[in-house]
C-alpha cells in the first residue's frame, strides 16, 4: 500500500517538453527505462569505482554500483510504501556524471576547471540527461520528470550558495526548488548509496588484500556480525565466513535505514510529498548509533583503502592523465570526434571550448582515456600503476 506521502506518477509536474504519455508505462517507470537505455549509463561499465577499471574483473565498476544502489533503493522504498520507479530512476541516474578514475578524476577535472566555473558530476548529470544525450528528435537529453530531475539534483540535501554553473544553467530553465528537500524517494537513493558504497568497499577491500578478515572483524557492527557467523557456523571456511559476515552487515544497515525512517515519518506524518520537501529535515537516514559506528568503519576505509599505497600510486597516475588530456583537447578542439564539432564552432569564448572540453572528458571511460591518453603522449598505464 502506498502511503500519503509517496510520490504519485499521477500528479507528476511533468516534462520541459511536453509528450503523450505511455499507454503502459508510468511516467516515472520511463524516466527509469530511458536512463537505463542512455549512452552515458553504458559508459558507468568501464568506469572506477575505487579500483581502476583494469585491475580486476572482480571490483565493482560505477555501473555495477548503481545496480547495487538500485537494489538496495527499491527494497527500502518498497518497505516505507514509497514510489519504487521513481526511487530507481534516481539510483540509476545518480552516478552518471562521474568522469573516468572516480573522484580521482572528478578533482582533477575540477582543478582544470577551476578557471571556466569548475567541475561537479551531481551538476554533470544532470546536464548529461537534459543536455548531452543526444538521441531524440524532439529535444536534447532525456525529457525525464520534474521529480526524476529533482532528485538527481538535490538527492543528498538542499543545493544553496553558489550554484555549479552546470546546475544553474537548468535550473534557470526548469525551478527545481534546490533549497527545499527532496522527495523521500530521492532520499531513499541517497541513503542506499551510502549502504552500498559501506558493504562492497570492505568486499572489494579484502578481495585486493588490503586488509585482513581479522582486522574487519574487531570494526563496529562487524564484531557482531562475525560472532553470529560464528556461532551458527563454526569452522565456515574463510571466504564463506566473510561473505556471510559482510552480507549480515549488509541487512544490519537496510534494517536501520528502514525502522528509523518510520520513526522520524511518523514524528511529522507528513500527508503529501510536498509535506516531505518541505519538513526542514532529510527523514531518510541512519540512526544515530549507526552512523556513529559508520564514521569508524569510513575512518578505516580511509587509511586501509582509499590511502593504500597502491591506490595512491594509481591515483597520481590517472590524475596526469586527466592533465594531459584536457590541455590537449583545449589546444587541438578539431581531434574532437565529429558529433562534437558543431558545439565547437559554435563556442564563442575559451569558457565555452573548456566546457565543451570537459563533457567530453569527462564522458570517457577508464579504459577509452588510456587509450587516448597513450596516442597522445605514447606510454600507457598498467595494472600496476607503472607505464610502457
Amino acid at each position: 500500500m502506498r502511503a500519503p506521502y509517496a510520490s504519485d506518477p499521477q500528479a507528476s509536474r511533468g516534462r520541459l517538453v511536453a509528450e503523450e504519455e505511455s499507454s503502459f508505462r508510468s511516467c516515472f517507470q520511463r524516466d527509469r527505462d530511458r536512463i537505463i537505455h542512455a549512452s552515458a549509463f553504458r559508459r558507468l561499465k568501464h568506469k572506477t569505482q575505487v579500483f581502476i577499471e583494469h585491475e580486476g574483473d572482480y571490483y565493482r565498476t560505477r555501473l555495477t554500483h548503481s545496480i547495487e544502489v538500485a537494489q538496495v533503493a527499491r527494497t527500502i522504498s518498497g518497505a516505507l510504501g514509497l514510489n519504487p520507479e521513481l526511487t530507481e530512476a534516481v539510483a540509476l541516474a545518480h552516478d552518471l556524471g562521474h568522469p573516468p578514475f572516480g573522484h580521482t578524476g572528478e578533482d582533477a577535472l575540477h582543478v582544470l576547471m577551476a578557471p571556466y566555473g569548475g567541475y561537479d558530476h551531481n551538476a554533470q548529470a544532470i546536464r548529461i540527461v537534459t543536455d548531452l544525450e543526444r538521441h531524440y528528435a524532439d529535444f536534447d537529453g532525456l525529457n525525464l520528470t520534474w521529480e526524476t530531475l529533482e532528485g538527481i539534483a538535490k538527492h543528498n540535501g538542499p543545493v544553496t550558495g553558489d550554484l555549479p554553473w552546470a546546475l544553474a544553467a537548468y535550473d534557470a530553465r526548469h525551478d527545481l526548488e534546490l533549497a527545499t528537500y527532496a522527495s523521500a524517494e530521492a532520499q531513499v537513493a541517497a541513503i542506499a548509496d551510502d549502504v552500498a558504497y559501506n558493504h562492497h568497499d570492505l568486499h572489494d577491500g579484502l578481495r585486493a588484500e588490503l586488509f585482513s578478515t581479522d582486522e574487519l572483524a574487531e570494526l563496529p557492527i562487524l564484531d557482531r556480525c562475525f560472532a553470529e557467523v560464528d556461532r551458527l557456523y563454526p569452522g565456515l571456511n574463510y571466504y564463506r565466513r566473510r561473505h556471510e559476515a559482510l552480507r549480515r552487515f549488509f541487512g544490519v544497515l537496510v534494517e536501520d535505514v528502514i525502522n528509523f525512517a518510520r520513526v522520524r515519518l511518523a514524528e511529522i506524518d507528513p500527508k503529501s510529498a510536498a509535506d516531505v520537501r518541505h519538513a526542514g529535515r532529510g527523514l531518510i537516514r541512519f540512526s544515530d548509533p549507526v552512523f556513529n559506528d559508520l564514521k569508524q568503519i569510513r575512518e578505516f576505509l580511509f587509511h586501509r583503502m582509499y590511502r593504500a599505497p597502491s591506490v595512491v600510486l594509481m591515483r597520481e597516475k590517472v590524475t596526469q592523465v586527466v592533465h594531459d588530456l584536457f590541455p590537449h583537447y583545449m589546444a587541438h578542439p578539431d581531434q574532437l570526434p565529429k558529433q562534437w564539432r558543431k558545439d565547437v564552432e559554435e563556442a564563442r569564448n575559451e569558457t565555452a571550448l573548456a566546457r565543451i572540453v570537459s563533457d567530453y572528458v569527462a564522458g570517457m571511460t577508464d579504459r577509452f582515456a588510456i587509450q587516448q591518453h597513450a596516442a597522445i603522449v605514447g606510454t600507457k598505464i598498467v595494472p600496476d600503476g607503472s607505464y610502457q
